[in-house]
């Protein structure tokens, strides 16, 4: 019996993990999931809860509420729950809060709320802080405001750290932003403790566990693809940075890409090997719409690149734990399952 010869192109794949929601991300996300079951619509979250316009405008559908600022809760909603995003705040935001009796939940990253303790350690010592991170990130606005003005010094790249003068060079000790490039953070340390050798590290890496084993997996599918894509918003540190570890490892071209409807299947062309990972705030939902695409168009086969298990799981806040979370309340991001076929 002759079997149907396929007349689309070979594809192969290689489908990293980790990838997609971090621990800190996923507890962010379960917190409105469950301040809305708790306390009905509508619960107001102060920024992105995570960046990706796919989870904002889901919670949206929801009934959470997006604001910028605190003063843009109505008087009549004053008793609702308003969450903090996952990248943390200034100290300023949960002390305007209270001053407003409103209600909030923070739903700041352990992690993050880490480098935040280590940043208030040196200072607490003696020591100015150095912050390696991107300006204007809401992580480094948040970091910078655990501690009073002018004992916070922002360095992004290697000739920041070339050019900084800091106020005592014999006191220093540096955090970085979690999300940052691990090759790229460590040239930036280097060049800091060559010109400043007394310079203290924290206690523990900032950069986080997921941002680290998302760029291995990269690192370690990337050589020899046609395209690397990573799932992930512009605006989103450690998915942007993924785009660049896959080019620094090998791939030929890589793309960040927020939805399958994006994809140019022009600019793509003819390619037999592609890499997928996820930023930390892509939906596994989004890979698995991005794989069907390229399945509707290529005899594509799955190859996983799993170079790290991940088994942490950060508790919600004390005040929702008692709220039942189901798989149905999380699939709109979560899918129906882990790997595709």
């Amino acid at each position: 019996m002759a079997f149907p010869v396929s007349d689309k192109s070979p594809l192969t794949i290689r489908l990293c993990g980790p990838r997609g929601f971090c621990a800190g991300v996923d507890r962010a996300i379960q917190i409105v999931v469950l301040a809305l079951k708790a306390y009905g619509a509508p619960v107001y979250v102060r920024h992105e809860i995570v960046h990706n316009r796919y989870v904002v405008e889901g919670l949206e559908a929801k009934g959470a509420i997006f604001i910028e600022e605190l003063n843009e809760v109505p008087e009549e909603h004053r008793q609702q729950p308003v969450v903090f995003s996952a990248h943390g705040v200034p100290k300023s935001v949960p002390e305007d809060a209270q001053a407003r009796n409103l209600f909030y939940l923070d739903a700041t990253c352990p992690l993050v709320s880490k480098v935040h303790k280590q940043a208030m350690r040196h200072q607490r010592l003696g020591r100015h802080v150095v912050l390696i991170g991107h300006a204007g990130h809401p992580e480094v606005i948040g970091t910078m405001g655990q501690l009073p003005p002018g004992s916070v010094s922002l360095v992004d790249t290697i000739a920041d750290a070339e050019a900084y003068m800091p106020p005592d060079p014999d006191n220093l000790g540096y955090v970085t932003q979690t999300t940052l490039s691990v090759d790229d953070t460590a040239g930036v340390i280097a060049k800091l403790q060559e010109r400043f050798p007394n310079l203290m590290a924290p206690a523990a890496d900032s950069i986080c566990y997921a941002t680290t084993n998302r760029q291995v997996a990269v690192k370690e599918a990337a050589p020899g693809c046609d395209l690397f894509l990573v799932v992930g918003a512009p605006n989103s540190s450690n998915s942007k940075r993924l785009v660049e570890v896959a080019l620094r490892a090998g791939a030929k071209r890589s793309l960040l890409v927020q939805r399958a409807a994006e994809l140019n299947w022009d600019e793509i062309g003819p390619i037999r090997t592609l890499g997928i990972s996820a930023g930390a705030s892509a939906p596994e939902v989004i890979v698995d719409e991005i794989i069907a695409a390229f399945k509707e168009r290529f005899d594509a086969q799955i190859e996983l690149a799993i170079t790290a298990e991940e088994t942490e799981n950060f508790l919600v806040n004390r005040e929702l734990r008692d709220v039942p979370l189901t798989h149905e309340d999380m699939e709109w991001v979560n899918g129906r399952k882990s790997v595709p076929a």
